[in-house]
């Protein structure tokens, strides 16, 4: 390996420990209560040394949500790679959904508030590996949805618009996945019910779709 090769390696082998730093930090403190101090004690960094990685405490967040992404999209990819009809793996997805809600409750929690309220993080290359990210993961379920049609699993009145459909299908699960994760109570489900819900709901979007 050469000299430069190296140096790239470790670069990005520090960088990686940063981000794994701050996660822990992020979502043990919250962002707002995070400093650059407490995520160079945690990656064991001086302070000058962080700030030759980031700008500043946005640019790190940006990089955790573009993380989170990454990890959704590929489940989603995942997914998209299985030999199943395109009903099939509709049904797949929102339950590799679901399931990211469940094993990466951190990243999911991020992803929901980026969503309304997304840092502005100074670096337009990152902010642009979001936004194609985030693109891809629709693009995934709107590509799915148009093979259902073509295969026949879906019915083309119920998905005029693939694009449009997949924002409906994803939002309305959202929901669903947000409605489960809040304290049991009243006409709040309790942990057992909860995985009935969301498959009762996968399976009600479903048969919406499906062609009869």
């Amino acid at each position: 390996m050469s000299v430069r090769a190296r140096r790239a390696q470790e670069k990005e082998l520090r960088r990686t420990s940063i981000l794994d730093a701050a996660e822990t930090v992020f979502f043990d403190k919250g962002f707002e209560r995070s400093t650059m101090d407490d995520i160079a004690r945690a990656a064991q960094l001086s302070r000058g040394l962080l700030y030759v990685y980031f700008r500043d405490k946005s640019a790190i967040l940006g990089a955790v949500i573009l993380r989170a992404g990454e990890c959704l999209r590929s489940r989603f990819r995942e997914v998209a790679d299985r030999p199943l009809t395109g009903a099939e793996q509709i049904q797949a997805m929102g339950q590799a959904y679901y399931l990211f809600s469940r094993e990466e409750p951190d990243y999911f929690d991020l992803l929901t508030l980026a969503a309304s309220d997304r840092p502005q993080t100074g670096e337009p290359e990152q902010d642009d590996a979001m936004e194609a990210c985030s693109g891809e993961v629709m693009q995934i379920m709107a590509d799915t949805l148009k093979r259902g049609i073509q295969d026949g699993s879906l019915d083309p009145r119920h998905v005029r618009d693939p694009f449009q459909t997949a924002l409906y299908l994803r939002g309305t699960l959202h929901g669903i996945i947000m409605l489960t994760r809040q304290e049991a109570g009243h006409q709040v489900p309790d942990a057992a019910s909860s995985e009935a819900l969301v498959a009762y709901a996968m399976d009600r979007i479903g048969a919406s779709l499906m062609a009869h």
